[in-house]
């Protein structure tokens, strides 16, 4: 049994790092994470360790065989569990104070609502934004941005090889990214703004052979029964783990400018 005093410590360099005031500016913070994918998995890892007091985690999805390559909470012992259990799971084995609420839901315009209010009925002091399926994104992307959330939106990793070009700025700047692209034609009809923050890569996408992509009925990646079929497209473990860590350092960033 770990005493209360090494719980105590566990953020000591931290805090020696920012100071008392930003230190409990981070431990008083409140992040809701949608998608515990590939992103989302480096999102809430990074922010359990920078001692965010309070995690909102989002996924209705179960960890599969495929997943394994890039996503932190994927490994053969935890194939077939839901994702929340097991990113709540590890989040408490990293910071046992860390209060922490799961959704197993699609999301949705019917559920997005939840994903912001839930429980308490709390605002979030921040949204991370880690789907990767179009119109789920685009209800979540309009909830937030309607309630005044600070936010962090993932664009696509899959395919990139560059870490240098991994980068943060507002979607309307996003270039040499096709999700970022369709995205802002979406949100353009609906008049919703585009100027939030988004990580992604300037790198330009590279062109697939053909035998390279895995069609929609045979990936293990697509929702099951939820929304449209998608195609699987690669991606690297460091470039996902990298997308993750940016966007969590922003959140981080953000939170300690707070007065």
């Amino acid at each position: 049994m770990i005493s209360n005093m090494f719980y105590e410590n566990q953020f000591q360099r931290l805090e020696l790092m920012l100071g008392r005031e930003k230190m409990e500016r981070l431990q008083n913070g409140f992040v809701v994470i949608v998608g515990l994918g590939a992103v989302g998995s480096y999102v809430t890892e990074a922010l359990a360790r920078a001692g965010i007091r309070k995690l909102r985690l989002v996924d209705h999805d179960v960890v599969k065989p495929s997943n394994i390559n890039r996503q932190l909470f994927a490994t053969w012992d935890t194939v077939g569990q839901m994702k929340c259990e097991v990113a709540a799971a590890r989040v408490r084995s990293i910071f046992p104070d860390c209060r922490i609420e799961i959704l197993n839901l699609f999301v949705h315009e019917e559920t997005v609502l939840r994903v912001l209010y839930d429980f308490e009925a709390q605002k979030p002091d921040f949204v991370v934004d880690a789907i990767d399926s179009l119109n789920p994104k685009i209800a979540l992307i309009r909830a937030v941005l309607d309630a005044g959330i600070p936010l962090i939106s993932s664009m696509g990793a899959a395919l990139r090889t560059d870490p240098s070009l991994v980068q943060i700025g507002p979607l309307s700047e996003a270039t040499y990214c096709p999700l970022a692209a369709i995205l802002r034609k979406h949100l353009r009809r609906r008049q919703i703004p585009i100027t939030f923050d988004c990580v992604y890569s300037s790198e330009p996408v590279r062109e697939l052979h053909r035998e390279a992509v895995l069609p929609p009925e045979e990936s293990e990646d697509n929702f099951q029964g939820k929304g449209r079929q998608r195609s699987s497209l690669g991606s690297l473990p460091t470039l996902t783990g990298i997308f993750g860590l940016t966007a969590a350092n922003h959140v981080l960033m953000q939170l300690l400018k707070r007065p």
